[in-house]
């Protein structure tokens, strides 16, 4: 199962903090890295593009090693409200005072993030380890290691003037396992990428690849950009990023990936999103609360090898499902946090309305395989029960080079959209003969001016009757509503599609969605 893994920034949320589990992976400890990790000493050793990619590539030829994580007594078993006293010296940041574009903060081991990393600088050619010190941090109530400790850090954030020139916010985050986050302009944490998964779903378990060294690109003065690199390891494989990271209105990575598997693997995940749904007004059984929808991404929207726009709203099921949207060289696949209006939500604390959504745009050709959508049960809001990524239809194998270069968009909307109306709500109730009312409204300016009787509606679904399709214009919206009964009969589930028509002209992205009894 995969779960939350929150990141304690300057205001953490007690609530986000304690979804994340004890079996956050390992990673490997400074004294185990390869050599060029361990030379890098104050006086730096030379780096260059590909040198990351040389050591995942001879670290994936070694039997995988675990970690030392031990750490002192005082540090040994924190507890939330004891880890968050922890805090970095703001004033200590890397490159604080030196006029870049982006500064530097790391978190201390401990809680849940008990795992070493390192961390280097890169100038002029050559990687720095940045030491730790007890000195960068506040302890708060917690007794500070020996002044002689060599612990690592257990990962960082990067802060640039977002939203305002004369501040520097926090940007993106890189913190347990391989997860990273990033908001962009006005926005604030949601949903989660990873580096990679591996087994998501699989009755046998999954298996979390971690980051375990970062080297950060000293910015240029002019630059609006930043460069990261790292080294991820686990006990199937090891890989080599390549991170560019832009903030701004919109935030963007460009992420090359380069994989060295250290056996087949058959259940790799690439381009991983985590994210959460609790309920929503498509999906409000046994929910009993003030507010009308819980989740940080309400759909996952998919941009196929043919060019289809296809929009499948979250659940929070009864049980497990995974949906499987197979394709050709896809364009594009994303969670989305559609629905941008408060009163969608009514959360003065969490603000879900401001939570990114995040699209992966493949540059390059992917070929055969497969969009995966993972949707667990949860009972609470404080999981991560949501995950998608692309799969491969071919085997990943043992000591092969496996390459993936994609861009994340961390916005508002997915970018470069055709004009075609959207999916903004669906909501479903209680019909006569035991059946599902499903009302759903789509707007866009390609709705506007239509005359209503050259619309329709093409509405399938895989088992049961479909009875009582109505398409009309919703003046409040400047869209139209979609509704219709599904009375299932005997069928314990049903697979569902709906699109917008003008004769055999698409007007809307397809809606799919699968109900369960």
């Amino acid at each position: 199962m995969s779960r939350r893994v929150e990141i304690p920034t300057e205001q953490l949320s007690r609530r986000r903090v304690i979804a994340a589990t004890a079996a956050i992976p390992l990673v490997l400890a400074t004294s185990r890295l390869p050599a060029q990790t361990r030379t890098a000493a104050a006086e730096g050793s030379p780096f260059d593009a590909h040198m990351v990619r040389r050591m995942a590539a001879e670290l994936a030829q070694k039997s995988y090693s675990p970690p030392d994580r031990t750490l002192p007594k005082s540090l040994q078993g924190l507890d939330y409200d004891q880890y968050r006293t922890i805090r970095f010296r703001t004033d200590r940041s890397l490159w604080r005072g030196e006029n870049l574009p982006f500064e530097a903060q790391f978190f201390h081991r401990g809680f849940l993030f008990e795992d070493p990393i390192t961390i280097h600088e890169v100038a002029q050619g050559r990687a720095r380890e940045i030491p730790y010190s007890p000195d960068l941090f506040d302890f708060g109530v917690v007794e500070p290691p020996p002044p002689n400790a060599a612990l690592g850090f257990a990962g960082f954030r990067l802060h640039a003037p977002l939203n305002r020139a004369d501040y520097y916010d926090e940007v993106c985050v890189f913190l347990g396992a391989s997860y990273f986050r990033a908001v962009a302009r006005g926005e604030t944490y949601g949903l989660s990428a990873r580096g990679l998964a591996l087994n998501t779903g699989d009755p046998g378990g999954e298996e979390f690849p971690a980051f375990r060294a970062f080297w950060l690109e000293k910015p240029h003065p002019q630059t609006d950009s930043i460069v990261v690199h790292a080294l991820l390891d686990s006990k199937s494989a090891a890989a080599a990023y390549r991170f560019t990271i832009r903030p701004g209105g919109t935030t963007v990575f460009d992420v090359e990936m380069t994989l060295y598997p250290r056996v087949d693997i058959t259940q790799p995940g690439i381009g991983t999103l985590t994210s959460m749904f609790f309920f929503g007004p498509n999906d409000r059984v046994g929910v009993d609360d003030f507010r009308p929808a819980v989740h940080d991404s309400d759909g996952l929207a998919i941009r196929n090898g043919r060019g289809e726009e296809i929009w499948r709203p979250l659940q929070n099921p009864t049980d497990l499902q995974i949906s499987i949207f197979q394709d050709t060289n896809p364009r594009g696949f994303g969670l989305l946090q559609r629905n941008r209006d408060f009163r969608r939500y009514e959360d003065l604390e969490s603000r879900f309305e401001t939570r990114p959504s995040l699209w992966i745009e493949p540059i390059g050709n992917w070929g055969e395989g497969a969009v995966h959508l993972i949707e667990i049960p949860t009972p609470e809001e404080i999981h991560d029960n949501i995950v998608a990524f692309w799969r491969p239809k071919d085997t990943l194998r043992a000591k092969g080079e496996y390459a993936y270069t994609y861009r994340q968009h961390w916005g508002s909307d997915k970018p470069g959209a055709p004009p075609l109306a959207v999916f903004s709500a669906t909501r479903i109730g209680s019909a006569p003969d035991d059946g599902r009312r499903f009302v759903l409204d789509v707007v866009g300016d390609k709705l506007a001016s239509l005359d209503p009787a050259t619309v329709s509606s093409s509405v399938w679904s895989e088992k049961g009757e479909l009875r009582n399709v109505v398409t009309r214009p919703n003046p409040v919206t400047g869209g139209y509503r979609v509704s219709f009964e599904l009375v299932p009969q005997d069928a314990t589930a049903s697979e569902m599609r709906v699109q917008l028509l003008q004769g055999q002209e698409p007007l809307s992205e397809v809606w799919v969605y699968r109900w369960t009894r």
